[in-house]
């Protein structure tokens, strides 16, 4: 795989990962407060399919760039727990960046 190739692969991957962390901290911070707070039931419903899809679609993502970037089974799964907890996916993308200025200094 070329260096072009290994970073458009990681490049994807960190814009579906970034769109998941947010639709979480809207689902958590916005959606969840309106249910409980404001009695709006509704935009739970909404925020959170449109959360469950973008985490269906992180985790249809994560294992083949894991596969193609050769990455250890550790990171691998540190991505998966970064799905999961609010604020992850942002701390998983720092991860991301340095492998990222990796494979652009290497020859």
């Amino acid at each position: 795989m070329t260096k072009e190739e290994k970073l458009k692969v990681l490049s994807q991957f960190r814009m579906v990962s970034i769109t998941e962390g947010i639709s979480m901290l809207v689902l958590v911070f916005l959606a969840m407060p309106l249910k409980y707070i404001f009695e709006l039931p509704l935009m739970v419903t909404y925020v959170g399919w449109i959360h469950g899809v973008l985490f269906v679609v992180y985790m249809l993502v994560l294992f083949p760039t894991s596969r193609k970037l050769r990455w250890p089974f550790r990171t691998a799964v540190m991505g998966l727990i970064a799905a999961i907890l609010p604020f992850g996916p942002f701390l998983f993308d720092r991860k991301l960046k340095k492998q990222e200025h990796l494979i652009e200094s290497a020859s």
